[in-house]
């Protein structure tokens, strides 16, 4: 048995390694920036580093001590702030290629299908960068060059199962671009398997499904898988694409950015045979990706990624709509009367009590479209809902029987704020 260090190691494919390699019977050491609270790594001795600026080999030496193999895990899809790809996907781990040839360390580096001579985007030119750097230094290196992973907790599971889960599914061009997801069971299988053998050493190891599928027909099993029928399609042109793809690299936001367009247009094959070896059967194809235990967890978790959205956009449609109302679309003389039921008069305080509601309703509405963080926000909508109501009631009570029933819609509104707040804990 092995004494491992994994870089990455609460990431993703990390925490999937960490796991498989203790069943295993190997002794795991997790080298991340913050030993962890929780999970496997809790548990485990834990190596503090810092990807951002450990890029001297130096730094890493002490860290070998006692380590038979390390696996870099560490991945970033977009850059933010110092976590850019020149630091993670190369200087950093360069600096432990140096260290663990130097130590006789043996090193399995978890780069991407499309690291090689015909990429193009800065991920994966990075991504070579340190392939090519490890394997010109040691004998005792493989590249794993996974290609597309699918897996729960993953976040390409989340965004293409969310996508097939829609009712109107949006696909870019003509959807016939080629990819060869991996489910991260066979991938975690594999990349064990290398710590345990010599025989791929000095090589780059494609890590694949057992054939290429068109995106559209990925995202149609994937939401066959989920129980959801057949899909429906629309065809975005491929310049209106790089205009959003263009949008997302500026914004930093979205889905899709010029590096993954760029990808997604290239194709993401292989030959299986590899993966095959290493597993000693056939990968897993899409169709059973999502098995039938798991598939009504997977659905609704797919559903409520948009539906999420969905609800949140209608609920500040109407913060805002009563914003705009509360402000003179609706006669102010009947607002004041209103009030003066209430016992808010004055030439003073009435204006300042409608138009203060009216500020509240638009910060509400604004909020609840921008705000990252709205645990509090749906705390003081649903306290304000509920003073209104309780307030209309002791005043205003006819309002509980108008036939539009402006008073009894609140309840559904609060159930919504409910669900929101829940989604917000999780």
């Amino acid at each position: 048995m092995a004494t491992v260090l994994i870089t990455g190691a609460t990431g993703f494919i990390g925490s999937h390694l960490v796991e498989a390699l203790v069943d295993a019977g190997h002794e795991v050491k997790c080298a991340v920036r913050e030993c962890p609270a929780q999970g496997k790594c809790s548990r485990l001795a834990c190596v503090p580093v810092d990807y951002t600026r450990d890029f001297e080999p130096d730094v890493w030496q002490r860290r070998l001590a006692g380590i038979d193999v390390t696996i870099n895990a560490v991945g970033i899809l977009r850059e933010h702030g110092a976590q850019t790809f020149e630091a993670l996907h190369d200087r950093a781990p360069r600096a432990l290629f140096a260290a663990s040839a130097a130590a006789g360390v043996k090193v399995v580096q978890i780069s991407a299908l499309g690291a090689d001579e015909r990429a193009s985007s800065r991920y994966h030119l990075s991504k070579k960068a340190a392939d090519d750097a490890l394997l010109a230094s040691s004998k005792k290196a493989v590249v794993v060059q996974p290609s597309l992973v699918y897996g729960p907790g993953g976040t390409s599971a989340r965004v293409f199962n969310m996508m097939a889960s829609l009712p109107l599914i949006p696909l870019p061009g003509a959807g016939d671009q080629a990819i060869q997801p991996i489910h991260i069971d066979d991938l975690i299988r594999a990349v064990v398997r290398l710590v345990e053998t010599e025989r791929y050493l000095g090589q780059r190891v494609p890590l694949v499904g057992p054939e290429p599928v068109t995106l559209q027909r990925y995202l149609d099993e994937l939401r066959h898988s989920m129980g959801l029928g057949p899909g429906k399609f629309m065809h975005i042109p491929a310049a209106l694409v790089d205009i959003t793809a263009q949008i997302g690299q500026w914004s930093g936001k979205g889905m899709l950015d010029l590096d993954t367009w760029r990808m997604l247009q290239r194709g993401n094959t292989a030959d299986p045979g590899a993966t095959r070896d290493l597993l000693g059967r056939d990968p897993r194809p899409v169709s059973e990706f999502t098995s039938r235990w798991s598939a009504r967890e997977s659905r609704m978790s797919a559903l409520m990624e948009w539906l999420e959205l969905v609800l949140r956009v209608s609920l500040a449609a109407v913060w805002l709509l009563a914003g705009v109302v509360s402000m003179g679309v609706y006669p102010v003389e009947d607002s004041y009367a209103m009030l003066a039921r209430v016992g808010i008069t004055g030439s003073s305080l009435a204006p300042i009590a409608l138009y203060g509601a009216a500020a509240l309703d638009f910060a509400f509405g604004l909020g609840t479209l921008f705000l990252r963080r709205r645990k509090f926000l749906w705390i003081a909508q649903a306290t304000l809902i509920g003073l209104y109501t309780i307030t209309i009631t002791f005043y205003l009570p006819e309002f509980w029987l108008h036939p539009f029933g402006p008073l009894i819609k609140n309840l559904p509104i609060l159930a919504a704020i409910l669900v929101l707040y829940e989604l917000e804990k999780r």
